[in-house]
């Protein structure tokens, strides 16, 4: 796992160094999607549920019976000989044997429910596969990954995502092997036709979307670096306001400080003299 992210990530490295020129087209799909959304395949999925669901039953309802044909026989055992309870417990294990058997036949690793698994695979994954090729080639793409594989997609931006372009190639595919007759060759050949102009409208209008989306976060980023320009130049003017009228406060604290003792240096003074001329006096 960590191996195949390492080399994803040295092969992009070097194609972004070798069209660094040109720009490397990526995008990706994502096949679970796809296949639930190919008919063929949810089509022939139910059909392998309900073939399971089928086998399920029949294994329940077989080991309910030699459940039975065990209980039965512990009810019984006081009645019975030693031989018949041998004859009858090698019955049952033989039985549940054959059940255990059949239960790998059907769900074990190498089982039914594996290979109709594989066979339904396979052909949806060629489809899927082929049509990856042809939208590779005709849209230029340099790599497309997918999704739902193991290579660890931390992120992954929408418009990158072609499994909707995978279904309509796989479905154009299923029509024309369908068609019968020129008729339905014809209109399958039209609709290709029309999903195609579609193809390219989307294609532009979607880099339309992405430029007019790039214009708007640009004069959104621009009227914010507006706003905060004022703000900041509102937050400066009202500091140096503040810082003014702190100055101010402080050299009319000072003034008054150095007036009260100013007046307090000049009492001292007059009070002296005052009780000298009393004590001349007496």
């Amino acid at each position: 796992m960590k191996f195949k992210v390492l080399l994803v990530l040295f092969i992009l490295s070097v194609s972004f160094q070798a069209n660094a020129q040109r720009g490397v087209r990526i995008g990706y799909i994502d096949t679970e999607y796809i296949l639930e959304n190919v008919p063929e395949y949810t089509e022939a999925t139910k059909q392998l549920e309900s073939k399971v669901q089928k086998w399920k039953t029949e294994i329940e309802g077989r080991l309910n019976i030699v459940k039975q044909k065990r209980e039965a026989l512990n009810n019984e055992k006081a009645l019975l000989t030693k031989e018949l309870i041998e004859e009858r417990e090698e019955d049952i294990f033989f039985e549940e044997k054959e059940i255990l058997d059949y239960q790998q036949k059907r769900f074990g690793p190498s089982g039914d429910l594996m290979i109709q698994k594989k066979q339904l695979m396979q052909p949806v994954q060629d489809q899927i596969f082929q049509a990856v090729q042809d939208i590779a080639e005709n849209k230029k793409y340099d790599f497309v990954f997918d999704k739902s594989a193991d290579v660890v997609m931390l992120y992954s931006a929408e418009r990158f995502d072609i499994s909707d372009l995978v279904i309509r190639t796989i479905t154009r595919a299923s029509k024309r092997k369908q068609a019968t007759n020129r008729q339905e060759r014809k209109e399958a050949k039209e609709e290709e036709v029309v999903e195609d102009i579609n193809d390219t409208q989307e294609a532009r209008q979607k880099e339309l979307d992405e430029k007019r989306a790039a214009r708007e976060a640009a004069a959104e980023k621009r009227r914010q670096e507006i706003l905060e320009a004022r703000e900041a130049k509102k937050k400066a003017a009202q500091e140096r306001r503040q810082k003014i009228i702190e100055e101010r406060e402080k050299a009319r604290e000072e003034k008054l400080k150095a007036r009260q003792e100013a007046q307090n240096e000049e009492n001292p003074s007059f009070d002296g003299d005052k009780n000298n001329e009393d004590e001349k006096e007496d």
